[in-house]
């Protein structure tokens, strides 16, 4: 492709063809495993989080974006490492900045360790009194500077549509938790879980033809599968370019499907082991109602939830992964589901005809509301 002049070495590259970057960064995913989850640097987060319990004070996970679910991902499996005696709180980082907690830890979660609002909640966080970590892929960024304590993990994501970005904080809150716990995590385990066969593939190859063409997506998730329905929902928006919305297991039946009719795809991921039960039987009702106004259904399960819902209630359109062994709870759900809904969402670029790497900002327009939104920023708390 000829060299455009706004294209300059701070974007991914412009290829007008497949395969995408974002290909080539989801194969990458199993390899990752190893070297995060075996990184030494694990212990030193660790060490802060059970410091912050010790003492009563709070632990924060902060971040934007995909980030923000890492955020998420990491407080999540911090949380089940703690067993119930406290929690980590994932926040949103420019209101973690504003509203910082005292004392305590906050561990930031940004891929390219530059992103302002996530620097400036770990500075606000440092001036109220808490110990900052930091995962990202870039051990010389202004977060990086930022921080404390910091995990760096292998590999940069060089496509904007982040997938990389997403699995990489996952595994090294894998690892942070298990130093909480005084344990460690199988590494090849965790690596299976990001391997998806072949037969997988064609399975998620023909949902995405069957859900391809609706004006929007909802997507769908309890415990766990809360983080990846909202990843697969900013994915399909950053990669399809359609509007998509996530919802809680129990919030969407409780006035949001007002707003859905036949132009809507329901996609529900049920991948969470813990109360499965429950779990399966509230979704299988959400689905029915899914039905009943007309919405497209599919489904991502592993082989051990696939039970928790009627053989009646799962939708024709869905995706069983294979169940994750030898993994906490979290981690196996989020591992699980990540590679599936990276694969889902490539699946409907290809169909939607468009590059994903750069999140459309080849176009004018969306390079200049990247501008708008990337220039000055309020300062942090002092």
């Amino acid at each position: 492709m000829p060299h455009a002049s706004w294209h300059t070495a701070d974007f991914p590259e412009f290829r007008d063809r497949r395969p995408w970057v974002m290909q080539e960064m989801i194969e990458s995913e199993p390899g990752l495993a190893e070297p995060i989850l075996t990184d030494p640097s694990a212990s030193a987060l660790a060490d802060m989080v059970r410091a912050a319990v010790d003492a009563g004070a709070p632990v924060a996970v902060v971040g934007c974006g995909t980030s923000e679910h890492g955020a998420m991902a990491v407080a999540e499996q911090i949380g089940e490492a703690l067993d119930g005696r406290t929690a980590a709180h994932s926040r949103q980082a420019f209101e973690a900045m504003l509203d910082p907690w005292p004392s305590g830890a906050c561990i930031g979660i940004s891929h390219e360790g530059g992103t302002a609002a996530t620097v400036a909640a770990m500075e606000s966080a440092r001036a109220a009194g808490a110990t900052i970590g930091l995962i990202t892929a870039a051990p010389a960024s202004p977060g990086a500077k930022a921080a404390d304590h910091a995990l760096v993990t292998p590999l940069r994501d060089r496509s904007w549509c982040h997938t990389v970005g997403y699995v990489s904080p996952i595994l090294g809150g894998a690892a942070v938790a298990a130093g909480v716990a005084g344990r460690s995590v199988a590494a090849d385990a965790a690596a299976r879980s990001l391997s998806v066969a072949p037969e997988v593939h064609d399975r998620v190859r023909e949902v995405a033809a069957s859900l391809f063409g609706v004006t929007r997506y909802l997507t769908v998730g309890s415990g766990a599968d809360r983080i990846a329905a909202r990843e697969l929902a900013l994915k399909i928006e950053e990669g399809v370019r359609v509007p998509a919305t996530a919802r809680d297991l129990e919030t969407i039946l409780h006035g949001h499907w007002v707003a859905q009719d036949e132009g809507a795809a329901v996609i529900l991921l049920v991948t969470d082991p813990r109360r499965a039960d429950a779990r399966g039987e509230r979704a299988a009702q959400m689905l029915r109602a899914a039905a009943a106004i007309g919405a497209r259904t599919a489904a991502i399960v592993t082989e051990g939830t696939q039970g928790s819902i009627a053989a009646t209630d799962l939708p024709r359109d869905c995706i069983v992964v294979p169940a994750p062994e030898g993994l906490p709870s979290s981690t196996g759900s989020l591992l699980a589901s990540a590679p599936a809904l990276q694969l889902l969402t490539l699946e409907l670029v290809h169909l939607a005809g468009v590059n994903p790497d750069l999140i459309r900002r080849e176009e004018a327009p969306y390079r200049d509301a990247a501008a708008i939104a990337e220039s000055a920023f309020p300062a942090a708390r002092g």
